[in-house]
């Protein structure tokens, strides 16, 4: 029997396509001993058979257009086998660079996305922003508690606020506003 989330630890990485990196975080002790419930993972390692690696504690969840466009995934959720699968379901997102998953529970929902930005342009945060403009009232209607959206992930930007502010190169007017 699964447990319902009722606090959720987040783990979010970038691992460059690099399946020692993948495989090391997924299979390491470290994530069942700081309660992860989900991880979420950018530029993730597939393999021949366009399938992620993951151990039996975890459940990928592919982006929707991944039987698609088995070429344009780049992020993936992996949700904690203990979780009832009853308390989640899948948000189906027209990118392989969004993977979205809602909750719900006693306490309310929370829409969790997993994006990776393009370093190219802003079409992702453009097509998230209208999915939640679009999906407003399946976002925001539960029976209980409150509804939130969170966005996790890589969006490949830079500003003096999260960044070493010494390091100017980064800090084009260019850069600065899309960061903004």
């Amino acid at each position: 029997m699964g447990l319902e989330p009722t606090k959720l630890v987040i783990w979010q990485q970038n691992v460059n396509k690099s399946p020692t990196c993948q495989h090391d975080i997924i299979s390491s002790k470290k994530l069942i001993d700081k309660e992860v419930s989900i991880v979420t993972l950018q530029e993730l390692a597939i393999n021949f058979v366009n399938k992620t690696i993951a151990t039996k504690d975890w459940t990928p969840i592919y982006p929707s257009t991944h039987d698609k466009h088995l070429d344009q995934t780049r992020s993936i959720l992996l949700i904690r086998s203990a979780l009832t699968s009853n308390s989640w379901q899948q948000l189906a997102f027209p990118s392989g660079d969004v993977t979205a998953v809602q909750l719900k529970g006693n306490w309310g929902s929370l829409a969790i996305f997993n994006v990776y930005n393009d370093t190219t342009h802003n079409h992702t945060i453009e097509q998230l922003t209208d999915f939640c403009h679009r999906h407003r009232h399946d976002l925001e209607s539960n029976e209980a508690g409150t509804a939130h959206s969170i966005w996790l992930g890589n969006f490949n930007r830079h500003h003096p606020y999260w960044d070493n502010p010494e390091d100017t190169q980064l800090f084009t007017n260019e850069a600065t506003k899309a960061a903004e």
